[in-house]
């Protein structure tokens, strides 16, 4: 992708939702593509296996996730309610993180920012900055249409739904969506569900 240009955002104006990542092996590309990455494979790994959103992400501490285990419970303040919200994570997260950690410049200040911006000195990642890594990512592996920093949480509702076969209520749950409609539509997948109705019994 040239330096300035950005192959999968929208035109000024238009009102195009952000996608999930539905492929699979789309996710294992961009993994392979990030293989030699280890903050950006952090900050994906951990982006598709929670629900958290992008400024939730970035404003974790080294502090917060060095002791974690697979099966322990990541507690962050949500940026609209301003709950906290208690997230168990997975081995592949855990060892995402711990490959992160190995070679994080402030890896012994339990202070620092998790995902350090590359242009600010010691700052963290912001979310701007997310979304034109995903964005990045996605177009090198190929995805077409329109991908941001909202991607790795709807991605990971998505698989939640389709691949995993989780209720919409636990995923309206969550997302903290008012209504399991809400949850189908903005996790993109109403079509489909609503297809299958059709598909998927023959009397």
């Amino acid at each position: 992708m040239q330096k300035g240009r950005n192959d999968n955002h929208p035109k000024k104006g238009a009102s195009i939702k952000v996608q999930p990542i539905r492929s699979l092996d789309a996710i294992r590309a961009i993994k392979a593509n990030l293989s030699n990455q280890p903050r950006n494979l952090c900050l994906f790994t951990l982006g598709i296996n929670t629900a958290y959103r992008a400024n939730e992400i970035v404003s974790l501490t080294v502090g917060q996730v060095a002791p974690l285990n697979a099966g322990d419970l990541l507690d962050v303040k949500q940026s609209k309610t301003k709950e906290y919200r208690s997230t168990a994570v997975n081995k592949v997260t855990v060892d995402a993180i711990q490959n992160w950690l190995t070679c994080h410049p402030l890896a012994n200040d339990p202070n620092a920012p998790l995902f350090l911006s590359q242009r600010r000195r010691y700052q963290a990642l912001t979310v701007e900055g997310v979304n034109h890594l995903v964005k990045h990512w996605c177009y090198n592996a190929g995805l077409q249409g329109n991908y941001g920093s909202h991607t790795l949480r709807k991605t990971w509702g998505y698989h939640q739904r389709i691949t995993n076969h989780t209720s919409v209520a636990l995923l309206m749950k969550a997302f903290g969506h008012a209504t399991e409609a809400q949850t189908l539509e903005y996790l993109c997948i109403l079509p489909f569900e609503v297809r299958d109705l059709y598909c998927t019994l023959e009397l």
